[in-house]
């Protein structure tokens, strides 16, 4: 299956405009980084700059929101084209949060962090509709894929086989075109700045797309792998 590709603009001189120029590329999502300077030490607050843009923007957002208490902006996001909800599992009270998103009828993700054990996460799967695993520490664009990433996402996909559930596997940080290659049990790839620095936002993003499904796992070898 074709991997879907959610380009972030976390990175970009001139957010506006390379918004309005994922919005006309083939990508699957914009993703959207929110930030409050407290579960990250950045901010970004970048949701009165969308929803003045909602009229113009017609992809779907996949909002992952780091944030001590994200409540505010799951009610905000709600009400935009959003498709994914994402908060971290390392908040108190996630069951809170994730509840909320399933109220509003938006699919739901958990966030968890490079030096978090995937553990973690096994209470939380049959809640949920995808695990978004940061391959970078959050808060900062730009940043170098963290190897050890791979390891974690054959974790999470062997605790996804055998809990039977539907769950998205997604890859945040440090993307680019080497490092799409190696993310074969990905189901959705985010990237910012190998794509938001280029002068060909397509280009960039059909390369991910091919580069991440070149490596095709027979079903075998695949269950051997999980």
């Amino acid at each position: 299956m074709e991997k879907k590709i959610s380009v972030s603009f976390l990175s970009s001189k001139d957010e506006q405009k390379d918004i309005l120029k994922i919005n006309r590329t083939s990508a699957d999502y914009i993703h959207v980084d929110v930030m409050d300077g407290r579960f990250v030490k950045k901010k970004h607050k970048p949701y009165k700059m969308l929803y003045k843009m909602s009229n113009a923007v017609t992809k779907r957002l996949d909002v992952h929101l780091m944030e001590k208490n994200p409540l505010k902006n799951i009610n905000y996001f709600a009400a935009l084209n959003t498709e994914y909800i994402t908060v971290h599992v390392e908040l108190e009270k996630v069951d809170k949060y994730l509840d909320l998103i399933k109220e509003y009828g938006i699919k739901c993700g958990l966030a968890i962090n490079p030096d978090t054990d995937v553990s973690i996460l096994l209470p939380y799967l049959s809640k949920i509709d995808m695990v978004l695993i940061m391959s970078v520490f959050p808060g900062k664009g730009g940043q170098e894929f963290i190897d050890d990433t791979i390891k974690k996402i054959l974790k999470v996909k062997k605790m996804i086989v055998s809990k039977k559930v539907k769950v998205k596997i997604s890859v945040d940080g440090g993307v680019n075109d080497e490092v799409a290659k190696r993310l074969d049990f990905a189901d959705i790839i985010v990237s910012g700045s190998y794509i938001t620095n280029s002068d060909n936002f397509e280009e960039k993003i059909n390369i991910l797309r091919e580069n991440a499904s070149k490596k095709k796992i027979e079903k075998k070898k695949e269950t051997e792998i999980i």
